[in-house]
This record gives C-alpha cells, structure tokens and sequence, in this order.
C-alpha cells in the first residue's frame, strides 16, 4: 500500500525540480513585459502591430529557453519521464495557456476598438478587473497542474497590477494607465526570481561529465 505513495511522492519531487530551473518563470515575464513596453508603442504601431510584433520575440525567448534545459540544466539534473497522469497535466496546461493567450489578444482587440469610440476612463477599472481575473486563473491554472506554488503569488501580484496602474493614472497622471509600470515591475520581478532558481540550480548541480557516468556505471 506504501509503495504507490512513495513513488508518486518521488515523481512528484522530481516533476517540481524540472520547474526549479526558473526559465518557466522567466518565459512568462517576457510574455508579461509585453503588456509593459506594447502601450509605449502603440501610438507610433496602433494597437494590434504594437502587440503583434511580440511574437517572434516570444519565438526567440522559446528557443533561447530550449536551449539552456537542453544543453545546461539536462546535463545536471537529467530527465525524467513521466507517467501518463502527470504528462496529462501537461497537455492540459499548454491547451489552457494557448487558449487563455488567446482570449487575453482577442480581448486587448476589443477594448482598444471599445477605446477608439468611448472615453477610457468609463472602462478603466472594469477592463482592469477583467485583465487581472484572466491572468489570475491562468496562473491559478499553472499553479495547480505543475503543482508550483509559487504561480499562486504570481497570479495574485498580477491580479492587483492592473487596478494600480489605472489608480496611478486616474489619481496621478501616469501615462497609458500605469502597465508599464505595474507590468514592469511584476515582470521584474518574475524575472528575478527565475534567475535566481537558476543560478542556485547552476551552483547545487554541478555538470555530469560523460566520464564521470561511464565509471559510477
């Protein structure tokens, strides 16, 4: 009866440390930064280039991030294949991120055609709690399926930055509704955190050498 336990226990262990490299971190604040640095360039881009052009930014974060788990992270901690229910939880979770990326573009579509016909400030704080819900249960949704708590935190500072910013910019006169700064500092901060994972993961696992593998076998 033990067993069973013992070894979900142990796959789950070994499922968190894959995501204790911090790059997943990273990955999601570059995709943050773009609600930062998009409203900074809208008025030169419009709206939809603005977000668009992010893409093969994205495409390059992706493959730089590849890169590093194949040829620095894989060769200290090694890989793990999963069992069906734990690699279910992945499929799930890409499925629900591409689609949760989806529905936020699509609604950044409609409040900037909502924006060009009425004033902002009638919308400010309900496009800003809108905003906040979607991110919330995306990283709520991440939390649970890569059983890494931390997206929790991630989800609720993320939650909170669009009311600030659109307090700092109907009280204090910030421009394009706070998102540089609230997204900036929240995708600062994700981004912090993920270097951090990575270089306590860099400096607790040492490189295994292909000579050092021949002689433990």
């Amino acid at each position: 009866m033990n067993t069973p336990v013992s070894l979900r226990t142990a796959e789950q262990k070994a499922f968190r440390t894959t995501l204790a490299d911090g790059l997943w971190d990273i990955f999601i604040a570059c995709f943050m930064l773009m609600f930062a640095i998009a409203p900074l360039l809208s008025k030169s881009l419009g709206d939809f280039w603005s977000s668009f052009i992010f893409l093969p930014f994205f495409g390059l974060v992706y493959l730089a991030i590849w890169l590093l788990r194949k040829h620095v992270v894989q060769p200290r901690v090694g890989t793990v294949k999963f069992g069906a229910v734990r690699q279910k939880k992945l499929r799930r979770f890409t499925t629900i991120m591409l689609v949760l990326n989806v529905l936020v573009f699509v609604a950044g579509l409609v409040v900037a055609l909502i924006v060009s016909f009425q004033d902002r400030a009638q919308f400010g704080w309900l496009i800003s709690l809108v905003l906040g819900l979607f991110v919330l249960v995306g990283f709520s949704l991440a939390g649970t399926l890569l059983d890494t708590p931390r997206f929790y935190l991630y989800g609720l500072m993320l939650l909170a930055a669009p009311p600030i910013g659109e307090w700092l910019y109907q009280q204090h006169g910030f421009t394009h509704h706070g998102y540089p700064v609230v997204f900036g500092i929240s995708a600062g901060v994700m981004i912090l955190t993920g270097l951090a994972l990575f270089l306590r993961l860099l400096k607790n696992n040492p490189r295994i050498e292909m000579s050092q593998e021949a002689n433990e076998s």
